[in-house]
């Protein structure tokens, strides 16, 4: 009898034939894909989207690394074959990927290099009037501001301080004009900390506005230095627009321009994206003796010893940031003074714009 059902159990030629034809179609299906792994926004446990994370940057780490050791074994091949190197790779940051300006002033511009000879500060950037400064502050000055100015009259050469009082600005301004200053520098205090700087142009102007923010005292910075009474030196970054020329300039008239250098004092004043980063710090030399184990198979491993001169640096305080806000022809005067430049939100249409 079980050999009777199997033999009712085998199928025909024909059945054989579609069974092969079903079999064949099942193995022609198109094989289902593996699903993407979850990105960490999409993982909900926080542990895991965390691992997630990291494994993802440890990855990608991973890959830059072995990209650039390729990058830099080709580029040794080539030199060695005397083939042309291949081009550095830049990446790609929002600074030099910012929007065209025709503002941007460009070495021979002879109209820029005649209006600096015209303008408001050549007398003091030619060394034809020595800079002297008057800090003052708002009527109602307390908190940090009384200490931010005592380190800006350290920093600042030939700088004085006289207390506002319940004095207007134009009389600050009109004092400081028949003392025969150049410059008056008021800061401004809100609730008990200094969030802005108006700097005043003597005699003519301009008057400039900035918002102040980020500050950090001398006694706040870890290992901080304490500074001399030189002359500082000073250094201007990245001014590259009239606008940001004008107020280079401008800034660079507060200081005198013959710094003595035995004091390694350096001020900084580095615009990145429209924000002006200030740093103070003295800086010293040393002279080091450093071990190289030569790589040639003659030699063997010998080492030599070659002097290396290392440049130390050490902060002095103090650390803020400025904005600019306003521009200002003349000296202050907020009912019928003309602006140069005023920042205004509708100006901010992109990431990669800049006005300095």
């Amino acid at each position: 009898m079980a050999r009777e059902d199997r033999k009712r159990r085998q199928p025909d030629g024909d059945e054989a034939a579609d069974e092969g034809e079903r079999r064949g179609r099942r193995d022609k299906r198109p094989k289902e894909e593996k699903p993407a792994p979850p990105l960490p926004s999409e993982i909900r446990n926080k542990e895991k989207r965390s691992e997630v994370y990291a494994k993802l940057k440890r990855e990608k780490k991973a890959q830059k690394r072995r990209l650039g050791r390729e990058r830099g074994q080709a580029a040794q091949r080539a030199a060695e074959l005397g083939e042309e190197v291949p081009e550095k790779q830049v990446p790609r940051t929002i600074e030099n990927t910012r929007e065209p300006d025709e503002t941007v002033c460009r070495p021979d511009d002879q109209e820029l290099f005649a209006g600096n000879d015209a303008d408001e500060f050549n007398a003091v950037l030619k060394q034809v009037v020595t800079p002297k400064v008057l800090i003052t502050t708002c009527r109602f000055n307390s908190g940090r501001g009384p200490a931010f100015i005592k380190e800006l009259m350290q920093v600042i050469p030939n700088a004085q301080y006289v207390n506002r009082g319940t004095y207007d600005l134009k009389k600050i301004v009109e004092y400081a004009n028949n003392r025969e200053f150049t410059s008056v520098m008021v800061v401004h205090t809100n609730r008990r900390e200094p969030d802005a700087l108006l700097i005043i142009n003597l005699p003519e102007g301009p008057t400039a506005h900035f918002k102040l923010s980020k500050l950090v005292l001398r006694k706040d910075i870890k290992n901080h230095g304490n500074p001399t009474s030189h002359k500082p030196e000073l250094a201007l970054n990245n001014f590259t627009t009239r606008l940001g020329h004008r107020v280079g300039r401008m800034i660079q008239s507060l200081f005198p321009q013959d710094p003595n250098f035995r004091g390694r004092r350096v001020v900084t004043f580095h615009n990145q994206r429209d924000y002006i980063f200030f740093r103070h710090h003295r800086y010293i030399f040393e002279e080091k003796e450093k071990k190289i184990v030569s790589k040639d198979k003659k030699s063997k491993g010998e080492t030599k010893t070659e002097k290396q001169i290392n440049c130390r640096l050490q902060e002095c305080g103090p650390r803020f940031t400025l904005k600019l806000l306003t521009l200002q022809h003349g000296t202050f005067d907020t009912k019928s003074g003309e602006y140069e430049w005023v920042h205004k939100p509708d100006l901010d249409t992109s990431r990669r714009r800049f006005f300095l």
